[in-house]
């Protein structure tokens, strides 16, 4: 029976070994118990270094899927840790962007206020600059009126002062022997002797202004002369205008008109011009109430204001050559006044 078997073992082997060996290796699992038991010893090795290296590629899979699922782990883990980073990072912006929109709110809230302010505030300066104006329109009335009342009172001066005479430069404490009325009768004999015997010529008054001698100046105070006619005045005053140089026992005096002190102020306003025009025998007088007339070419020329002037000038070489000095000197002197203003 042994030798039967073996027959049977050697047969099977025969059989197996001659398989072509161009045919695919049966994979492991189709063998069966008696099948590994009855092959040859280079079969076995075969299958047994089949077997390793199905053991090799099953550790390098199982190698490989670990690798993969501890590199699976670690990046859930970075997911789980980056979720958990995002989700702080949500929860700190969702507080900051509720701070952001509590702040805007407040801001919002600040802004209205302070439009509200700003609206109120633009109503109260809208309204302190309508009465602004209105008060500034008030002033310049009250300053129109003021000048038209000036005008007025200095017109009743002028009026109320047209019969008077002022005589300039009569020494203080003359008047002691013979009175102001006996002085002015005293220079009309020294002067106009054909006057002195016109027994219409009466005075009516006589003083010195003002009331009161100040002793710090050392000019005499002013004579007025108050005359009885307009009429009688004049002609002294042109009589004196004619004989030029007036003297009272000898010293220089002078006859002028009386006026309020806002016509003495503007008339005084064309003295130097008139000087220079004096000098060069233009013949310049003061009109009243305040303008200048003097000759020019022949010609009789009466301006009522400065600026009048200066334009008349601008188209005469010899008068602008005459004046120009002046005429400087008084564009300066009003740039200072209106600087000052």
């Amino acid at each position: 029976m042994p030798n039967n078997k073996r027959k049977n073992r050697g047969n099977k082997n025969k059989k197996v070994t001659m398989t072509p060996s161009n045919e695919k290796d049966t994979p492991i699992q189709d063998y069966e118990d008696d099948d590994i038991e009855e092959m040859q010893e280079a079969d076995l090795k075969k299958l047994i270094r089949t077997l390793r290296s199905s053991q090799k590629q099953i550790l390098e899979l199982q190698k490989s899927l670990m690798d993969k699922i501890e590199h699976l782990s670690r990046e859930n883990e970075i997911l789980r840790r980056n979720q958990n980073e995002t989700k702080q990072l949500v929860q700190q912006e969702t507080v900051i962007v509720t701070e952001v929109k509590n702040s805007i709110d407040q801001m919002t809230n600040t802004i209205e206020s302070l439009t509200n302010r700003m609206g109120e505030a633009e109503e109260r300066i809208s309204d302190l600059e309508d009465r602004e104006q209105e008060r500034i329109q008030s002033d310049q009335r009250k300053e129109e009126e003021i000048r038209n009342l000036k005008h007025i009172v200095g017109n009743l001066q002028d009026t109320i002062k047209k019969p008077n005479i002022r005589v300039l430069g009569v020494p203080e404490g003359m008047e002691r022997e013979k009175g102001l009325e006996g002085l002015f009768s005293e220079i009309l004999a020294e002067n106009f002797p054909g006057l002195e015997k016109d027994r219409e010529i009466l005075v009516q008054e006589a003083h010195r202004t003002p009331n009161k001698h100040d002793q710090k100046k050392s000019s005499p105070r002013h004579v007025v002369i108050k005359l009885s006619t307009v009429k009688h005045k004049e002609k002294i005053l042109k009589c004196a205008r004619e004989k030029r140089q007036i003297t009272l026992r000898g010293s220089p005096i002078r006859l002028t008109a009386d006026f309020s002190s806002e016509t003495v102020q503007a008339r005084r306003e064309w003295r130097d011009i008139a000087q220079v025009l004096r000098k060069n025998n233009c013949q310049p007088r003061i009109l009243y109430p305040a303008k200048l007339s003097f000759v020019n070419e022949g010609e009789m020329k009466t301006f009522h204001s400065k600026q009048k002037l200066k334009e008349f000038v601008a188209t005469c070489p010899a008068l602008q050559q005459m004046l120009k000095d002046v005429l400087h000197t008084e564009t300066q002197k009003h740039g200072h006044q209106y600087e000052r203003r």
